[in-house]
């Protein structure tokens, strides 16, 4: 039998193995997407909140301060963290009705300049919530950005009592147009490498929210 003959014969099998893992893979990406999916569209926030600690805004997204800020205003919690807000912000960047609340409760909130991703919100959080001696505390994200931010949270503060407070920005409201399942795609694979602990060796994947 010519080499030639006898290789490809051993190479068939090997590429059958390989499609049949990847026809798998996909099957199992797929199967957890859609769970992802069930758990964003139901995530809500606790009726009624329990009292915590501080509250922490992770920056990047609409409606989160806002969201934050009126916990704060009900007096959900004393203390409020605005995390990643950019170097250079202050307090009044923020819009007209979030810049007077901010600064009728300017004594109770920190502006975190630090963060400039999920897992950077989480240091920064971890940092601020031993300063002030914090034993719970109200996280507040958009509600696709939640599973990976309350992962990140949970590694980095792992005796917190964490309070999950999803916010639904406007871009969740076209669930099926092919820029938000783009979005939420892309989320879902980062969270899968953070719950994997492969953060180190993709952080190229993870830089943005």
């Amino acid at each position: 039998m010519p080499r030639a003959r006898r290789f490809r014969r051993r190479r068939l099998p090997v590429l059958g193995l390989l499609a049949k893992g990847f026809v798998l893979l996909g099957g199992l990406w797929l199967a957890g997407f859609a769970i992802f999916l069930a758990v964003i569209l139901t995530a809500t926030p606790p009726n009624p909140m329990p009292h915590a600690g501080g509250i922490v805004a992770l920056t990047g997204g609409d409606d989160r301060v806002s969201a934050a800020l009126a916990l704060l205003a009900d007096r959900d919690a004393p203390l409020l963290l605005i995390s990643g807000a950019g170097r250079g912000t202050y307090l009044g960047d923020f819009t007209a009705d979030d810049a007077a609340a901010a600064t009728r409760y300017a004594s109770a909130i920190t502006l975190g300049h630090m963060a400039g991703t999920t897992h950077g919100n989480a240091l920064e959080t971890a940092n601020w919530v031993r300063a002030h001696g914090i034993r719970s505390l109200i996280v507040v994200t958009a509600d696709y950005h939640m599973p990976r931010a309350m992962q990140e949270m949970r590694q980095a503060l792992p005796a917190i009592t964490l309070i999950a407070a999803p916010v639904r920005p406007p871009a969740m409201r076209n669930l099926f147009s092919l820029p938000t399942l783009r979005m939420l795609a892309g989320e879902y694979s980062k969270y899968l490498v953070v719950r994997s602990g492969l953060r180190r060796f993709a952080a190229r994947l993870i830089t943005q929210d």
